[in-house]
């Protein structure tokens, strides 16, 4: 893995605002009606259109995400048909990723069927502090779909998010269940505050997220460390020093609730602190 060379990711709310779970740090609950888009299916030319956008942006990920506890049979069509479109236009210069919840192991073997490569799901936080953010869906539900999702054949992405109230301990659980699971890549998050969420802030400092970015790499030394939500929150104008720490990847573009920076933005950023763009996931 090159340590000059930093991989792009963008992502596809294809399914926004309409889940019964009640995380407490996700806005597309309807649990806390959070102020934001919901819609119940994006149209399938639209998604292509994205995905054609993000590749254009230098992606090599692309990401299908639905809200709500996991995949049923509407759902699965659904994506099935997303990803199939996509691929019948692009090919193989997307990689294709759903994150569609708790899936089992026929469904996610579906899924690649129709062309999805990696499955996201993760863990979000320690087994052992899971009950503070969720009560709806267990832990071990989460595990057993990144399980599952390998089984299938399929590259593993799993992660979380720091800023829960989460205590040091529980951080070091994550990444070590994280870590036992091999994915292929692993999304950080850092928890951007919501009015409408019982989670009222992060109480994470910026040094302190830079360390964590660090303790992360030293529990998954080969994995693909991507950077995604609050990080231009967390980091401000220090956003592109996570790749001192050891990240290695971001996801460009807008978030699932939350706007991002332009693609471009970050391209021009990461290319003048003299980074590569990854053309690919086979250069890793």
């Amino acid at each position: 893995m090159s340590e000059n060379k930093i991989y792009l990711c963008a992502i596809s709310n294809i399914e926004s605002g309409t889940c019964n779970e009640d995380c407490k740090f996700c806005t597309q609950s309807v649990k806390y009606k959070a102020d934001i888009q919901r819609y119940r299916r994006k149209e399938v030319e639209d998604i292509v259109k994205e995905a054609i956008i993000a590749r254009k942006n230098r992606a090599i990920g692309f990401c299908l995400v639905t809200a709500g506890t996991g995949l049923d049979d509407k759902r699965l069509d659904y994506v099935c048909r997303a990803a199939s479109a996509i691929k019948k236009e692009l090919g193989d210069e997307l990689s294709l990723i759903a994150c569609n919840g708790i899936a089992t192991l026929d469904q996610l073997k579906e899924l690649k069927k129709h062309g999805i490569e990696n499955y996201n799901h993760n863990l979000e936080t320690a087994q052992e502090f899971y009950n503070e953010i969720c009560t709806t869906h267990p832990w071990e539900d989460r595990y057993q779909t990144c399980l599952n999702a390998k089984e299938a054949g399929l590259q593993l992405c799993t992660g979380g998010i720091f800023g829960l109230g989460e205590t040091q301990e529980n951080r070091i659980s994550m990444l070590k269940s994280i870590a036992s699971l091999e994915p292929m890549s692993v999304p950080i998050n850092f928890f951007h505050p919501n009015e409408a969420l019982p989670i009222v802030k992060n109480s994470i400092t910026r040094e302190e997220a830079f360390d964590l970015i660090k303790l992360s790499r030293e529990y998954l030394p080969n994995q693909m460390i991507m950077i995604a939500g609050g990080r231009e929150l967390m980091f401000k104008e220090q956003e592109y020093d996570v790749f001192k720490y050891g990240a290695n990847a971001l996801v460009v573009g807008d978030y699932l609730t939350t706007a991002g920076k332009t693609a471009q933005e970050d391209i021009d950023a990461i290319e003048a602190l003299g980074y590569t763009i990854a053309l690919d996931c086979k250069s890793r």
